[in-house]
Formats: structure tokens, C-alpha cells, sequence
């Protein structure tokens, strides 16, 4: 039986979307099954918002017991930190049955050193968010957030995707995708030529001519209108889309 390795970013969940929540359900059932899948590897961005891991919504609650059957049967699940759940922390990733990594983590897939990351750090051309970027994730940021109220936590969180939405809808598309620079410095800050990452919502393969070495990025798709994610073999890499 030909082992497996899945990947999946940008999902977004929310209870507004409950389609979303479904159909990732549905693919679970569907693909993540024991004996024939080695592991699964969610990269970030997974829910719309996390305020703390001491709010479980219903929601949560029951993506944890989806997946948590899923590491339960055998299959471990690995979580990178994306832009919108990067406050997760080991209570929820317990509950879930996750292992957290690293935000910029390098595995052996089948063989082939890979790195595995959001993303979010290689759009530099995006000067506002990137200094926000760096502020939230030092130590003191999430500490103090986390010692806020749970109310004024939501309030923050709803703001802030207020003023994110205007932000993004101001800027050029091209400042909100990857640069090439700063993806060229991470294949080299690893010495690796292959790297998976979402973040961008552009699926696609890229591949760069570097010293001759072909160098590999594989981008995930969002979940807003298709089901997105990335099945990778000892033998190839397939990027595949199903609508919703």
C-alpha cells in the first residue's frame, strides 16, 4: 500500500462557515486513514481566530474530537502557527492530539528535506504587517494578551480583522504574496530544495533555477470555495483542489 503524507493551510474555520467545517470533516473520513497515511501536517491559519486556548467553543470542541480520533488511530498530526491562531498552545494542541512545531521546521519527507512554514514572513514587502508580525510573536505580546479578560480578547481579535480586511483591500495584490528574496534566504537559512507553506491563497508549484538546483515551492490553497491540500508519496507530490 503506498504510504502517504497530507498537508492542508488556510482553512479559516469559524461558525459562519459551517460548510467549511464539513467538508473538512468529510475529508478526514475520507483521507486520513490508518495504515495508509504516515501523517498529517496542518500549516497554520487553521481557525479564523484564537483567542486562547481557555475559550472552547463548540466549534472547537469538536474539531478537536475529529482529530483527536485521527492521532488516536495511529496518524500524528503536526501544527504550524499561521497569522490568525499563533496564541495556540499546548492545552488546546493536547486536546486535539497535535504536536506543535517550530513556525520554520524542517522534516524528512521520504527522504527529501523539506521545510514547512505558514508563510506569513516571507510577504516583506508588507512593511505594516511585518512589524506587527514581529511585535506578536516575542515573548511578551501573547503573555500580555492571554492575561486579558476572554471578552476583551474577542473585541481585539474582531477589531483586528476589521482593520485587517481594510488594510488588505488598500494594498497592491503583489505586496501581499511571497517575495522571492526572502523565499530564496529561507531555502538557503535550511539548505533544502524543497518547501511547502501556505498563507498567500495562491495554490501553486514554483520552482527556481538556484546554482544549478532546482529549488521547489509548493503553496496550499484557502478553504473558502474548495476543499485544498497537498498529498505527498515516497514517489511525487500532487496539489489537489475539490470544490466545496
Amino acid at each position: 500500500m503506498t504510504r502517504q503524507t497530507y498537508f492542508i493551510a488556510d482553512l479559516h474555520l469559524s461558525e459562519n462557515r459551517p460548510d467549511i467545517t464539513a467538508a473538512f470533516f468529510k475529508f478526514l473520513h475520507s483521507h486520513i486513514v490508518p495504515q495508509k497515511v504516515d501523517a498529517l501536517y496542518i500549516l497554520g491559519d487553521f481557525f479564523e481566530v484564537w483567542v486562547g486556548d481557555d475559550y472552547v467553543s463548540e466549534l472547537s470542541a469538536a474539531v478537536a474530537k475529529q482529530l483527536k480520533a485521527v492521532s488516536n488511530s495511529g496518524i500524528p498530526i503536526y501544527f504550524v502557527h499561521g497569522n490568525r491562531d499563533f496564541i495556540m498552545r499546548e492545552k488546546y494542541a493536547n486536546m486535539a492530539g497535535m504536536t506543535l512545531l517550530d513556525e520554520q521546521t524542517v522534516i524528512d519527507l521520504y527522504g527529501t528535506p523539506t521545510v514547512i512554514l505558514h508563510g506569513d514572513e516571507m510577504c516583506t514587502q508588507d512593511i505594516e504587517y511585518q512589524k506587527f508580525r514581529q511585535k506578536s510573536r516575542g515573548w511578551w505580546w501573547p503573555k500580555l494578551m492571554l492575561a486579558m479578560p476572554l471578552w476583551y480578547r474577542k473585541k481585539i481579535a474582531r477589531d483586528a480583522r476589521e482593520k485587517s480586511k481594510l488594510s488588505q483591500a488598500d494594498k497592491p495584490i503583489e505586496i501581499l504574496d511571497v517575495v522571492q528574496s526572502a523565499v530564496l534566504e529561507t531555502f538557503a537559512k535550511h539548505n533544502v530544495a524543497n518547501m511547502i507553506h501556505g498563507h498567500t491563497h495562491r495554490p501553486n508549484v514554483h520552482t527556481y533555477e538556484v546554482n544549478n538546483q532546482t529549488l521547489t515551492r509548493t503553496v496550499l490553497g484557502d478553504w473558502y470555495t474548495q476543499g485544498s491540500y497537498l498529498v505527498v508519496t515516497p514517489e511525487s507530490q500532487q496539489l489537489i483542489s475539490t470544490p466545496l
